[in-house]
C-alpha cells in the first residue's frame, strides 16, 4: 500500500482515461461481459466510485458501483449496489490498490440504511476481507453466462434477500 499516494472521487478524473485503464486490465472485449448486461443502462454511483493515483499523481486503479436490483418472482425489485469493476493495471496488480478502493466504496455506504452489496469475482478472496458470500445467491439469475460460485453478495442482514431473483439494472 505504500505506492498508493491518494484515492480520489471517479467523476475527477478523465472518463477517457478510465476507459484506457479498464481495457489494459481487463480487454477491450469487456463490454460483453455479463456484469455489463446487469447494470446497463444505468450511471456509475460517484459517491462509492473512486480511482486511486500512485506517488506520481498517475492512474493505477479504478472502482465504480452501480445501482441495481434483484427482482423476485412476485415482480419487486430489491435495491442493491453492484461492486466493480475493480481495475488495477496489470503491472501492479496484488500491491494493495485494489483492497484500498474496495475498503473506500465500501466505509461510503451509509451504515444507516445500507443496501446489499453484489459482485461478481472469487468468493474466497471477497469472502475473506469483506464478508461476501454465494450462500444466498445459488438461485439468483443473470442476463448472461456466469459461474454460479462467483456470484456474491454482503448484506447485514442475509434474512432480507430474496431466495430467487433475477439481478439487473435499477432503473428507477
Amino acid at each position: 500500500m505504500s505506492d498508493i499516494a491518494t484515492l480520489i472521487p471517479l467523476d475527477n478524473v478523465d472518463p477517457a482515461l478510465v476507459e484506457a485503464l479498464l481495457d489494459r486490465a481487463f480487454e477491450p472485449e469487456r463490454h460483453t461481459r455479463t456484469a455489463y448486461k446487469v447494470r446497463a443502462g444505468t450511471d456509475w454511483l460517484p459517491g462509492l466510485s473512486f480511482a486511486a493515483l500512485d506517488g506520481s499523481e498517475m492512474l493505477v486503479g479504478t472502482i465504480q458501483c452501480w445501482p441495481v436490483a434483484l427482482t423476485d418472482p412476485d415482480g419487486r425489485a430489491h435495491p442493491m449496489i453492484m461492486m466493480g469493476p475493480v481495475a488495477v493495471l496489470p503491472g501492479l496488480q496484488g500491491k494493495g490498490f485494489g483492497k484500498a478502493l474496495m475498503s473506500a466504496s465500501l466505509a461510503g455506504i451509509d451504515a444507516r440504511a445500507p443496501l446489499p452489496q453484489v459482485l461478481i469475482g472469487d468468493p474466497d478472496y471477497y469472502g475473506r476481507f469483506w464478508g461476501f458470500s454465494n450462500e444466498a445467491t445459488g438461485e439468483w439469475t443473470l442476463p448472461g453466462p456466469f459461474e454460479r460460485h462467483r456470484l456474491l453478495v454482503r448484506c447485514d442482514n442475509p434474512a432480507v434477500l430474496p431466495r430467487e431473483g433475477a439481478l439487473g439494472p435499477w432503473l428507477r
